[in-house]
């Protein structure tokens, strides 16, 4: 018996428990109750909820983020004419055309 909570279930009143009960008190008849352990499972699974729910939130914002900028473009490309082309032009063709001057 070398924890307090194995003392207690064995029914061994530790020492400053018993000087806090008011003398002439029959022992047979107290009861110490005692907290019971905090369990973390409840605050664990919750953050993990949370990280979930935020990661899925930010997946569907950037997916329905992509199609109104898909749908965007084909609407002007096909009704103005409107088109994007991306180039990419690199500084070394300037810089050769330049040497070969």
């Amino acid at each position: 018996m070398r924890l307090p909570d194995e003392q207690l279930r064995a029914g061994h009143i530790p020492a400053d428990l018993y000087r806090q009960i008011p003398p002439g008190t029959d022992l047979r008849r107290v009861v110490i109750v005692q907290e019971a352990p905090r369990s973390y499972t409840g605050p664990i699974v919750l953050t993990l909820v949370i990280t979930a729910g935020s990661i899925t939130v930010l997946l569907v914002i950037a997916f329905v983020t992509q199609i109104i900028a898909a749908s965007i473009v084909s609407v002007l490309s096909a009704s103005c004419g409107i088109g994007y082309t991306l180039s990419r032009s690199s500084k070394r063709k300037k810089a050769s055309r330049a040497l070969s001057k």
